[in-house]
């Protein structure tokens, strides 16, 4: 069965506004879901280690999803896992005291979701990183934590993993 993880930003948990409204989405097309519980570790590498630690990962078939700091340890991770794809939401790539400041992903595609708002990740920096590598970018009239635009990014979800 194909796995959808999910990772939550820097001051967020499992129980995030934007995760809870994409899991059923994931479920409903079929998939299990993985959310890590990273609350605790406030270290974006260090919870790429964490999870390159786990012994249970998907290997075949599955896909990352990042929010924020989550969106940069999906994109980290990708490097090594080679999901199916990425779904980032306003991810925090190019930022200071992030370990790797130019993050290459390796998925069959990429989509990226950005507010015009974001007073935390500057557009500046996701432009250049779809840019750079070909991801699709979706820029919403939304902030940082995207939490109007819940609607659009589910059906962007639901079009990316159909």
């Amino acid at each position: 069965m194909t796995t959808v993880y999910f990772f939550h930003g820097s001051m967020s948990s499992p129980q995030s506004t934007k995760i809870q409204a994409m899991k059923p989405i994931a479920e409903v097309l079929g998939y299990s879901v993985d959310i890590p519980d990273h609350s605790d570790i406030r270290n974006p590498d260090e919870r790429v280690s964490a999870i390159l630690k786990r012994n249970d990962l998907a290997i075949d078939d599955f896909y990352l999803v990042g929010s924020s700091m989550g969106g940069y340890v999906a994109t980290v991770l990708s490097e090594t896992l080679k999901p199916k794809g990425l779904f980032l939401l306003a991810p925090a790539f190019y930022m200071d005291g992030y370990a790797i400041q130019n993050p290459i992903p390796h998925a069959e595609k990429t989509t990226i979701i950005h507010g015009w708002q974001d007073d935390v990740v500057p557009l500046s920096n996701v432009f250049k990183f779809a840019q750079t590598h070909h991801a699709s970018l979706h820029i919403l009239d939304d902030t940082h934590n995207l939490r109007a635009s819940i609607p659009q990014i589910n059906d962007i979800f639901r079009h990316f993993l159909s």
